[in-house]
């Protein structure tokens, strides 16, 4: 073949390749166009700085339209009132009262995915470690530490062992403490060497203990780690995406128990005791729980069953295992409670 020919169908795949980028991104914003027009509006209030003065919730809004997307916040005196609009865009999101850490994705050509922390104006002040698809994010308390999880192999988490996070924990001053799967594991005191160990979803106790979840050979454990002695132990079997209780002596979870991969239901296990309460949550939630006070959780469920729809609701129940759920926000995902 000779050079002019040669030159010829490279410049009719470039030409090919820009235009087939042409069409996606076209179609792409036809489509978003299409669902705002469709879209019923949420009420907004533009007194962003008046909200985060208060008790207030922090979360991901998923009301089709102009705002999908953002993050957003109510009162916790009106939670599924009017909502402030931020500006910045997450798909996950996590907040304290000084700073939001915020997991997002970039989507075009190519998606690219960022972890920032956010300051009280919601703009960028810091760049965080995300190597993958976003997933769970959480602050500490006091706002020094940071943790991010992310898929970098697979996009589920139905079966421990087929899929890979990883789950990094930095200091808010910018500083990296470490992957936590590479904390050497114990579980019954026995070290777990097993290639497929894997650790994700971080809640944090203080400044330096926090506990996760940890995987091998298709188990799963409730594990306690600490940043200073850069260990993990595990505290029980079948639990996963923990969240400490503001009195800190409670974890809420998901289990498994007998049902089949992919399904869940929520359980709060008492440190002290060791006591398991099932909460009456009877639909699978596949979320890291937030706790809306001592007595409630809350959490996002999307707005079908099958979880393919575009929109979701942030739902609380009682933690003592009594009660029904109410939805505590329409159009909501992502929660993070902020006193």
């Amino acid at each position: 073949m000779g050079l002019r020919v040669r030159l010829t169908v490279l410049v009719a795949i470039v030409l090919l390749v820009t235009f087939g980028a042409g069409g996606y991104v076209w179609q792409v914003r036809q489509s978003q166009a299409r669902v705002q027009a469709d879209a019923s509006p949420v009420p907004v209030r533009a007194d962003v700085a008046a909200v985060r003065a208060e008790a207030h919730l922090v979360f991901r809004s998923t009301a089709l339209g102009t705002g999908y997307g953002e993050v957003a916040m109510t009162p916790l005196s009106d939670p599924d009132g009017p909502r402030a609009l931020t500006g910045a865009s997450c798909e996950r999101v996590y907040a304290t009262d000084s700073q939001t850490l915020c997991l997002s994705a970039e989507r075009g050509l190519l998606t690219v995915y960022r972890a920032r922390l956010l300051d009280a104006g919601f703009e960028p002040r810091l760049d965080l470690p995300l190597t993958g698809i976003p997933s769970r994010a959480r602050l500490s308390r006091d706002g020094t530490l940071a943790a991010t999880t992310s898929f970098v192999a697979g996009d589920s988490y139905a079966n421990p062992g087929e899929f890979s996070t990883r789950t990094v924990i930095s200091r808010t001053d910018g500083e990296v403490v470490g992957d936590i799967e590479q904390f050497p594991l114990y579980v019954d005191g026995e070290p777990v060497t097993a290639v497929d160990k894997n650790l994700w979803g971080v809640t944090f106790a203080d400044d330096d203990r926090f506990y996760a979840t940890a995987a091998s050979g298709g188990r799963t454990w409730l594990v306690e780690g600490s940043i200073g002695e850069r260990r993990v132990d595990a505290l029980r079997e079948d639990a996963e995406c923990p969240s400490l209780s503001p009195d800190r002596t409670r974890v809420v979870f998901k289990k498994r128990g007998d049902l089949p991969p992919g399904q869940w239901r929520l359980a709060v296990y008492d440190l002290a005791t060791g006591a398991e309460t099932m909460l009456a949550e009877t639909r699978s939630v596949d979320d890291q729980v937030e706790w809306l006070d001592d007595g409630n959780v809350v959490y996002g469920l999307p707005r079908d069953a099958d979880g393919g729809a575009a929109t979701s609701d942030v739902w609380q129940v009682p933690a003592d295992g009594s009660g029904a759920p109410q939805v505590l926000v329409h159009d909501a995902w992502s929660p993070a409670v902020v006193r």
